[in-house]
C-alpha cells in the first residue's frame, strides 16, 4: 500500500540563519526588556494560569513597542520567519511569543505549505489558548486555505494526541465563511465529540458558531441530528447565536 507523506510528516524544524531575525531579536529584547513592568508580570501570569512568566506589557503598549521595533525592517522571507518566531519562542516570557504570533499574522501570506511543521511545533511548546488560537485561525488557517494539500495534515491534526493540535484542526477554518468545508468540519466535530478536555469541547462550540453565522440552518440540522454525541457546552456554544432547536 502506498502511503502519502503529510507535510507536517517532515522532521523537526531547526532555526534557520536569518540576518533580519538577529537584528529583529537585539531590537526586540531591548526595547521589551526596558519596558517590563514587574508587578503587572506577577498578575499577568497569574491570570494566564501560569503557562509563562511575563514581563508585564499590556496589549496596547506591546504593539507600539513592536512598531518600534520593526520600525524600517524589510519585508522578510519565509526563513527569515521562521526565524524569528522560533528565536521568540524559545525566550521565556510570553510576549516574546505575542511578537511571534503577531508577526506571522502580518506576514502569512509569505509562508509555504513548509511553514507547517514550524507552525505545528509552535502551536505544541508552551500551548494555551492565547498564542494557539491566533496561530489557528490566522497562521495555519492561512497556509491550508493558500495550498489545499494541507488538508490532508489538518486530518492528521484532528486525531492528535495533543489538546491543542486537535483544537488547531478544530478551529483552522474559524475565518473561511463561506469557504468552510462544511463536510470536513462536521467530520472533525464528530470526530472529537467525547474528547474529555474543556478546550477541545469548546473549540467544537465556537468553529461550530462561527460557521453558524454563514450557514446557520447547515449547523442546527447537524447538531439535531447530532446532539446526542456533543458536550453540553458545544451545544450552548454552537447555538448562542442562532436560537434553539425548532419545536416538536
Amino acid at each position: 500500500m502506498v502511503r502519502f507523506m503529510t507535510v507536517t510528516s517532515a522532521g523537526a524544524p531547526g532555526v534557520p540563519d536569518s540576518a533580519l531575525a538577529d537584528t529583529v531579536l537585539e531590537r526586540l529584547t531591548t526595547v521589551y526588556g526596558a519596558a517590563a513592568d514587574p508587578a503587572r508580570a506577577a498578575a499577568m501570569r497569574a491570570y494566564m494560569k501560569d503557562v509563562a512568566p511575563f514581563l508585564g506589557l499590556p496589549t496596547p503598549d506591546r504593539r507600539a513597542l513592536s512598531r518600534t521595533v520593526l520600525a524600517g525592517s524589510p519585508r522578510p522571507g519565509e526563513d527569515d520567519c521562521t526565524a524569528i518566531a522560533l528565536r521568540c519562542w524559545a525566550l521565556p516570557q510570553r510576549e516574546y511569543h505575542y511578537f511571534a504570533v503577531d508577526y506571522l499574522r502580518r506576514h502569512a501570506g509569505r509562508l509555504s505549505c513548509a511553514f507547517l511543521p514550524t507552525a505545528r511545533r509552535l502551536v505544541a511548546t508552551t500551548s494555551w489558548w492565547d498564542t494557539v488560537d491566533l496561530l489557528a485561525a490566522h497562521v495555519v488557517g492561512a497556509l491550508v486555505a493558500a495550498d489545499p494539500r494541507l488538508t490532508a495534515d489538518m486530518d492528521a491534526w484532528i486525531a492528535d494526541e495533543d489538546l491543542w493540535v486537535a483544537r488547531t484542526a478544530l478551529l483552522h477554518q474559524l475565518t473561511y465563511k463561506d469557504r468552510t468545508d462544511a463536510d470536513r468540519l462536521f467530520a472533525y466535530c464528530l470526530r472529537q465529540s467525547g474528547h474529555p478536555d474543556f478546550f477541545v469541547r469548546k473549540a467544537i462550540g465556537w468553529s461550530l458558531r462561527e460557521y453558524a453565522k454563514t450557514d446557520p440552518e447547515a449547523v442546527r440540522a447537524f447538531l439535531a441530528r447530532e446532539r446526542g454525541r456533543f458536550a453540553p457546552l458545544s451545544v450552548r456554544e454552537a447555538l448562542k447565536n442562532i436560537g434553539g432547536f425548532p419545536a416538536g
